[in-house]
């Protein structure tokens, strides 16, 4: 991130300590207390990398994005007025960069359905669906890497806006009014995206049997 402020990926943040509240950071930083904003960036530092990666599906371009979420933010705080929160705000800037990310790459070859296991590393998000049953038979383990071949092939048929859409709601979790307010748009629209992807998902699936 140049000069103007160095951000650092993965940082562990202040494990057994007191979370220090959000507005009381920002109003420090808003008056040009740098350490209060390094405070926000260790707060939100994991879980900001960890939706870059999810979102772009490379760790590379999700540095780039982290890097550039955090600086946009960084320049931008002092216009924050807090209609939203920084959880709300960050994840919009992330998401934002991530969908002009994705629209430059329409002729990828690679997916987005990779994340950050708990121990650190990039793994597949189809690589931990569970077997069902404790002793996988090769047939089925066959099996499974054909379907998770075919959900990603139909998640790409996806336009970029349907994707991060899906992902939101369905691999992180999160509900539509929370995806509504990071897209900055109504819960309405979302549902209608949402609909949309999953009928697409659901008629290329059929197609692919």
């Amino acid at each position: 991130m140049e000069n103007t402020l160095q951000v650092r990926s993965g940082a562990t943040g202040h494990r057994g300590t007191t979370r220090v509240d959000d507005t009381l950071l920002i109003r420090e930083a808003q008056q040009g207390n740098t350490a209060a904003f390094e405070e926000l960036v260790r707060q939100y530092d994991r879980a900001v990398l960890r939706l870059a990666v999810h979102l772009t599906g490379s760790q590379e371009d999700a540095q780039d994005i982290y890097q550039e979420a955090f600086l946009r933010a960084y320049l931008k705080l002092g216009s924050f007025r807090f209609e939203c929160s920084f959880y709300t705000w960050i994840y919009r800037i992330v998401t934002n960069l991530a969908l002009d990310h994705l629209r430059k790459r329409n002729s990828r070859s690679r997916d987005i359905t990779t994340t950050i296991s708990p121990d650190g590393e990039q793994e597949a998000v189809l690589d931990r669906m569970p077997d069902q049953s404790s002793h996988a038979s090769p047939e089925r383990s066959f099996i499974s890497r054909e379907l998770r071949g075919r959900i990603i092939r139909a998640m790409e048929r996806l336009s970029p806006r349907e994707r991060v859409v899906f992902e939101l709601k369905h691999y992180h979790g999160m509900r539509l009014r929370t995806v509504a307010g990071i897209l900055n748009t109504s819960e309405g629209t979302i549902k209608n995206t949402l609909f949309r992807a999953t009928h697409k998902l659901r008629d290329q699936l059929a197609e692919a049997r």
